[in-house]
């Protein structure tokens, strides 16, 4: 496996994880609750942790790690701002549980591509962290 690919890869998800910082910025800011926003706030630096190891994981494999989430996926959040965040706190809380599942879901795509099996421990970590944040954020829901 060439490691211009794994690189690749793992700019593709670091885009990804920029896409999630973002997302939950626009959703705490929606937020009134002080527990619930105090649960995003973690997950949010969860994720930019997550973003941290993996431009440090490309950096050691001699690439360049971007530093946004690219063209495509911000059009992808200009829509997703466009239709609206939801006012109601479990509203919100449902539409953070989307973007985590959409989120794992592209992952768990790229976890099948290609990937050295440092890469590809250090992804799926993160995966199951994500998936311990849906968990979290069920345990909101009224």
């Amino acid at each position: 496996m060439k490691e211009e690919n794994v690189i690749k890869e793992l700019n593709e998800y670091l885009q990804g994880e920029y896409m999630g910082i973002h997302s939950y910025e626009d959703i705490i800011h929606h937020t009134q609750e002080a527990e619930i926003k105090t649960v995003l706030q973690r997950i949010q630096i969860d994720h930019k942790e997550h973003a941290a190891k993996v431009a440090e994981r490309i950096q050691n494999l001699g690439g360049k790690a971007v530093h946004d989430n690219g063209f495509k996926l911000s059009i992808s959040e200009n829509m997703m701002r466009l239709k609206g965040i939801p006012n109601e706190t479990n509203d919100i809380i449902k539409t953070a549980i989307d973007g985590q599942q959409m989120g794992i879901q592209k992952t768990e795509e790229i976890v099948r591509g290609d990937l050295d099996p440092e890469s590809r421990k250090l992804v799926e970590e993160n995966l199951n962290e994500d998936r311990e944040h849906i968990n979290q954020l069920n345990n909101l829901i009224h």
